[in-house]
């Protein structure tokens, strides 16, 4: 990428938060605008900041203000910047709470560089990123809870052809110029078309769109679990 992705970083743990910044600073494409003890420091930086992060990487258990509740505030207040979820905790309910309040990838804390390092650059390209034991809890929790669709009657005519094609693709995360070349049309017709999604389906983010789109059984994900 030509243009460095920023970040930001929370974590109570100072060894923690201090290895992962010497991590991070190795990248010659990353470039970490600031580093913040617990929820509270992070709000209170970014309500400073002159330039915002692209990406916030945060703890989840922090003292003080949680990850979960610094989650909802950067949603509310800082609505374009993305949210990649760090924590012990790598259990099925926590993961899908913390996608439905707005996390859009989500690693634990024995997780590789190579893995970290890739989930930064995945959710900066396409917005999020999941794994595949991450996308095997969303599509299990999902389809196994009682939740209400967000349509009652819901109508597959809701969509074009092409707008479930795309929403396919984006289940499958492909980029958007990957996408493109697939469909053999240009990445503003693509773009266009995820736009229409997001509105139709009410998701503020791409994250939301494939919560959506299995909760509504818009995709067929169950062959790759």
């Amino acid at each position: 990428m030509d243009t460095k992705i920023t970040i930001a970083i929370a974590d109570d743990e100072l060894l923690f938060r201090q290895g992962l910044i010497s991590i991070l600073s190795k990248e010659s494409n990353l470039d970490i605008l600031f580093d913040a003890e617990d929820g509270n420091d992070l709000m209170t930086q970014l309500r400073a900041a002159e330039q915002l992060p692209e990406i916030v990487i945060t703890d989840l258990k922090m003292p003080g203000l949680n990850g979960v509740e610094t989650t909802k505030l950067i949603r509310k207040e800082f609505p374009d910047i993305k949210i990649i979820a760090l924590t012990s905790y790598f259990s099925k309910p926590f993961i899908i709470n913390m996608i439905s309040i707005g996390a859009v990838a989500y690693l634990a804390k024995n997780s590789t560089p190579k893995l970290m390092l890739t989930t930064i650059k995945e959710v900066a390209e396409k917005g999020f990123y999941y794994d595949e034991q991450v996308m095997k809890f969303i599509h299990e929790g999902l389809l196994n809870s009682n939740e209400q669709l967000k349509k009652s009657n819901f109508d597959t005519t809701y969509f074009t052809k092409r707008e479930k094609e795309v929403l396919g693709l984006i289940c499958e995360q492909f980029t958007t110029n990957e996408i493109a070349e697939k469909l053999f049309i240009s990445p503003r017709t693509v773009d266009g078309h995820r736009n229409n999604l997001l509105l139709k389906t009410e998701s503020k983010n791409l994250a939301g769109l494939v919560v959506y789109a299995i909760q509504n059984k818009l995709v067929n994900l169950e062959e790759k679990f």
